[in-house]
């Protein structure tokens, strides 16, 4: 079974350096339907201005996944990390017991937009961690790239969650099939173009809430890039 979720439902907030749209409950945003599917909990889409960003704050017990899709992010954080993530990168961090960071856009004369995507642990107390990786666009051209996993496999971040993130970059035309098992329910986020799942029309910003056993075919309509959360 396939539900949507448009864009234009989405929860919206403008605080002038920055432009968020919220998949699933966050913040002042609040809708008791949209409280996250299977372990994953947020999928926010933000616009950060330049010379712009989040001051310090803290968090804990959660799966913390950024996806860059234009500009650079810079990131600070209370493990002793410092680190710019570009378009490519994939950063997670597990909050666990408890950590503090800040996040700023690299640039002071472009926005930086990106996927800031919160994956509910398996288990609380974790020791705080953190990894960063490159993945090139060659390698998620055509396919789905395993990028977050919770055994950290064919070079992915890992996860503390029965999770497994795949992000494809996908030409006009192009199509691609995945088989969700039967035991395990799919998320889909159109990051950017437009595609037909299973022949629902998605377009940026859209997303698609799958529940198995579901043979997926995507159709690319326009230049796509996508991210498929395979969750327990």
């Amino acid at each position: 079974m396939i539900n949507l979720r448009k864009s234009h439902d989405r929860g919206h907030a403008n605080h002038g350096w920055l432009d968020s749209y919220h998949t699933f409950s966050f913040a002042d945003y609040y809708d008791p339907r949209e409280m996250g599917f299977g372990a994953l909990r947020v999928i926010n889409e933000d616009w950060v201005a330049p010379k712009s960003g989040f001051p310090t704050h803290p968090h804990r017990d959660m799966e913390i996944v950024t996806y860059i899709l234009e500009g650079a992010l810079t990131h600070k954080d209370s493990m002793g990390n410092g680190s710019v993530i570009r378009v490519g990168d994939v950063q997670r961090m597990s909050a666990g017991t408890g950590i503090t960071h800040s996040e700023a856009n690299a640039s002071d004369h472009e926005p930086v937009h990106l996927l800031q995507i919160w994956i509910e642990p398996n288990e609380t107390g974790l020791t705080p961690s953190y990894e960063q990786t490159h993945f090139p666009a060659a390698d998620k051209h055509g396919r789905f790239r395993l990028i977050a996993s919770h055994d950290g496999r064919e070079g992915s971040v890992t996860l503390h969650q029965d999770a497994a993130v795949y992000a494809a970059v996908l030409d006009a035309d192009q199509a691609l099939t995945y088989t969700l098992d039967s035991r395990r329910r799919a998320y889909l986020h159109v990051a950017r173009g437009r595609i037909a799942l299973n022949n629902y029309p998605l377009e940026a910003g859209d997303g698609a809430k799958i529940n198995g056993p579901e043979a997926l075919t995507l159709s690319v309509l326009e230049t796509a890039e996508v991210l498929l959360f395979d969750l327990a």
